[in-house]
């Protein structure tokens, strides 16, 4: 009994090769259009950043409707959408950040799969003496590893500099609407002392 389980668990983990290694592939790809979009952002944010500080110190909300603020997503979209809060802003970082976050986490699991796999078989042909069937096993697990890592690393980097740039973002588009709204800045007991 045990030694079938052994057995279909060596053949299930051979099969997971082929979609990993496919995966990888996928990912670097990915990585690679991440860089670019990261990129053209930058050229954005630089060709932007005057329209970006005029919308952040601006009081009047409607005089921003025509103004390019390509490169700043956050305030794209708090400019867009006049009503929207604080928490809306929040998620809609966090969406932006989700595909390079999830990648540099993934990528280094799917190469450590694609590395343990071939081990299997390298460690059956140094039993059976055969060495080209070690090399050829080892070659794939450290290329595999190898690409995980690469994939990691940019998209981590990436992560960390779009995540400098929302928090900027919030920062500045949560202040102007404090002073777009002066009441949004009164403690509460100010406010209910006013109402009553």
């Amino acid at each position: 009994m045990i030694t079938q389980i052994e057995q279909l668990m060596y053949q299930m983990s051979d099969f997971f090769m082929a979609p990993v290694l496919i995966l990888l592939v996928i990912l670097f790809i990915y990585s690679l259009f991440a860089i670019g979009e990261c990129i053209a952002q930058t050229w954005q944010r630089k060709q932007n950043q005057n329209h970006f500080n005029e919308f952040v110190n601006s009081k009047d909300v409607a005089q921003f409707s025509g103004k390019n603020l390509q490169g700043y997503p956050i305030a794209q979209l708090a400019n867009h959408n006049k009503k929207i809060d604080k928490d809306q802003l929040d998620v809609a970082a966090l969406k932006l950040l989700e595909g390079v976050r999830n990648v540099s986490r993934l990528a280094p699991m799917l190469g450590l799969i694609a590395t343990m796999i071939p081990m299997g078989p390298a460690l059956k042909s140094l039993a059976d003496g055969d060495i080209q069937g070690i090399s050829e096993n080892l070659i794939i697990a450290f290329s595999a590893v190898i690409f995980g890592l690469v994939i990691a690393s940019i998209t981590f980097w990436i992560a960390s500099v779009k995540k400098r740039w929302l928090a900027e973002e919030l920062v500045a588009v949560n202040a102007r609407a404090n002073l777009s709204n002066p009441q949004a800045t009164k403690p509460q007991a100010e406010q209910n002392n006013a109402a009553a």
